[in-house]
């Protein structure tokens, strides 16, 4: 696998380095393993980036699960069981993303 160049948080510095092994890599240095719901929210955050050039914070992450994988992902705690911690900072570092503003 090529070398991937990150910043001092861990984030891309070229987005179009991303792929599903660097985010694997990524998740398994967090101590998360991906499976199917963690790929869904992934695929909707990178799909809304790709939309507005935005990574989510918290608040507007909650409400993008709620409206686009349904009220199942619709909360901090489900979002953190998935991603722990921060759950809006993980999924942008997983997902190839920019660090979202906002996010202590």
């Amino acid at each position: 696998m090529a070398v991937v160049e990150t910043d001092a948080e861990g984030y891309l510095r070229d987005l179009s380095q991303w792929s599903r092994d660097v985010a694997e890599g990524v998740a398994r240095d967090a101590g998360v393993t991906l499976g199917p719901d963690h790929w869904r929210l992934i695929g909707v955050v990178r799909d809304f980036y790709r939309e507005t050039g935005v990574s989510p914070a918290m608040r507007p992450l909650v409400k993008l699960a709620r409206e686009r994988l349904g009220e199942e992902f619709g909360s901090s705690i489900a979002l953190m069981r998935l991603f722990p911690g921060n759950p809006a900072k993980l999924v942008a570092k997983v997902g190839g993303l920019p660090r979202p503003t906002n996010c202590l």
